[in-house]
């Protein structure tokens, strides 16, 4: 049995604006004002702190101040997901209870980077995090491209059908037989969500839920039609995800979360581009990011105006 704790079914794996200054302090106001446009623009629950939010280069003082902010400055029903994930067992139990303490609904647990656990491990792993953390609910985060290692189908359904509070995961594996396993051997209501915007709607009609999104930030309405038209009327959920497609590849035309604050900058919902070790994109990138955003535009508009007429 897993819980109903109902996520939607767009999830935005937020940035986190910095200013620019020489340190590229974390904008709380801009991280603040973003959170509130992204509720209002078809976002229903928000991940903080994951890859997108660039974890690996904030301070555990910045992930708090970054975590109570957001909880604190918008809607009361706000969803929110903090990523604590690490290679330390005990270090994430105590990041879970902590992000909990301070208003977390879920957590996001990826499988630990590096270190390539077995499975057997994987699964001790997970089950002592599960006994051990209280207040909310769990996601496992299984991104073998950044982690080097992935967990598999039937560890998933082991750890799931044992620990009630482990209610679905964020799946970054290209491979839709994965995605098909999980829905059959994982309990009734477990949710699966796409790691990937662009595997979105093919994952969809094996019984994912939705999407932890980077193109939410710029249109999480148009993402939230396609789920919903995928239900009622499959062809128009297909020309929704055709116009999308070259706008979600456009965002990882070189490492994410780089080109998502440069479009993010251009349009001046945060107030500098900058990342920390990453830096920003080149020249040659951002012509490449803006031409593709400009031929969404046209695209967009064209199958608005089709769907409109209908």
């Amino acid at each position: 049995m897993t819980t109903s704790k109902d996520f939607g079914t767009v999830i935005t794996a937020m940035v986190t604006p910095f200013l620019d200054d020489e340190d590229n302090t974390v904008d709380l106001a801009g991280a603040i004002n973003l959170a509130n446009y992204l509720l209002k623009n078809g976002t229903d629950s928000l991940l903080l702190v994951g890859s997108t939010g660039e974890a690996a280069q904030l301070s555990s003082r910045e992930k708090q101040y970054i975590i109570k902010n957001v909880r604190q400055n918008t809607p009361k029903d706000t969803k929110i997901i903090v990523s604590t994930g690490d290679t330390n067992t005990n270090r994430v139990i105590e990041k879970s209870n902590d992000a909990f303490d301070m208003g977390a609904d879920a957590v996001l647990i990826s499988v630990p980077e590096y270190i390539k656990p077995p499975q057997k491990d994987l699964y001790t792993h997970f089950s002592n995090i599960a006994k051990s953390v209280s207040g909310g609910a769990i996601f496992i985060y299984n991104i073998p491209g950044r982690t080097g290692t992935e967990i598999l189908p039937d560890t998933v359904a082991m750890l799931a059908h044992e620990n009630q509070n482990i209610i679905g995961i964020k799946q970054s594996v290209s491979d839709l037989d994965k995605v098909s396993e999980i829905s059959i051997k994982c309990p009734k209501g477990f949710q699966i969500y796409s790691g990937d915007d662009s595997l979105t709607l093919p994952m969809l009609s094996l019984g994912a839920k939705g999407v932890v999104s980077v193109a939410s930030h710029l249109q999480g309405k148009m993402i939230k039609q396609m789920i919903e038209s995928f239900y009622s009327n499959p062809k128009l959920a297909m020309q929704y995800h055709q116009t999308l497609y070259p706008l979600m590849k456009a965002l990882f035309v070189t490492t994410n979360p780089i080109p998502i604050k440069q479009a993010l900058y251009n349009m001046g919902l945060i107030s500098s581009p900058n990342l920390r070790t990453l830096g920003t994109m080149t020249n040659k990138d951002k012509e490449k990011l803006q031409d593709a955003l400009k031929k969404f535009d046209t695209q967009k508009q064209m199958f608005l105006s089709k769907a409109l007429t209908r």
